[in-house]
């Protein structure tokens, strides 16, 4: 991008012009704290948080965490290629496999490769990599629907919920600086691990149908819809108790402020 001079063209001795003020609200957030704190209470966090860094000590200097964010973005991208393959050759959930492995490791390690080299930049990173799951996500569900074996409909009904308890996640963070990274123990490295099973079970146990009612659904298209209905039982869940809390603090500031 073109530097601006503020030097006046005609007269090259001339003494810069001053820059112009920043806005209140502009000052404010330029230094406002990071963001949030990260909650993560999933089952694999321990575990998952030393090798993160024994990988981020290893990791070469010339690798950035934007790097690693578009790392993340391609696995996503294969993953959905993947998986629209396997109409061609089941064996392609192999592919679509591998790209859930270099999704999770992109995404887990490009904000902690950010903290070990101590360069954090928490809104750039908070915005960029809500923005870049958003995508991803779309990608490797639409791949599922697109799938030998899982119907559109329900892969992003799946979608859907995840969504909702990530719109959850994001506005409870806006209120309460807390960003809520697991439910039930589980996490985005446990939903992986998850798709991962579905994978080999899909590949291993080939196309298997079920009636319910007057439709004729797979197993696999079971599981992904209860993945969608426990998702949206959990923003309902989540989104009910924080409002009731919100609701009496607010009740309580505002009796308080009267005094």
């Amino acid at each position: 991008m073109r530097s601006v001079n503020f030097v006046k063209e005609t007269d090259s001795s001339a003494a810069p012009l001053p820059l112009p003020p920043l806005p209140a609200a502009a000052r404010t957030l330029a230094v406002r704290a990071p963001l949030a704190v990260r909650v993560k209470e999933n089952v694999l966090n321990r575990g998952e948080r030393k090798l993160l860094d024994w990988m981020c000590a290893r990791i070469p200097r010339f690798i950035t965490p934007d790097w690693l964010t578009a790392a993340g973005a391609a696995g996503a991208a294969i993953a959905f290629a993947g998986y629209a393959a396997t109409v061609l050759d089941p064996a392609f959930f192999w592919m679509a496999t591998l790209g859930i492995i270099i999704h999770w490791f992109g995404d887990s390690l490009d904000g902690s490769l950010a903290r070990y080299r101590q360069i954090e930049r928490p809104r750039y990173g908070y915005f960029v990599d809500f923005s870049v799951d958003a995508i991803s996500s779309f990608l490797i569900m639409l791949g599922v629907g697109l799938s030998a074996y899982v119907r559109l409909d329900v892969a992003l009904f799946a979608l859907v919920g995840y969504y909702m308890l990530w719109m959850y996640v994001l506005l409870n963070c806006q209120v309460s600086r807390n960003l809520q990274l697991s439910f039930l123990a589980a996490g985005p490295t446990e939903f992986r691990i998850v798709l991962i099973g579905l994978n080999c079970w899909m590949y291993f146990a080939g196309h298997v149908t079920i009636p319910v009612g007057p439709a004729i659904v797979s197993p696999y298209d079971l599981a992904f819809c209860g993945m969608g209905i426990v998702s949206i039982c959990l923003f309902a869940v989540n989104v009910f108790n924080v409002a009731r809390k919100l609701r009496l603090e607010d009740s309580l500031q505002n009796r308080l402020g009267r005094f």
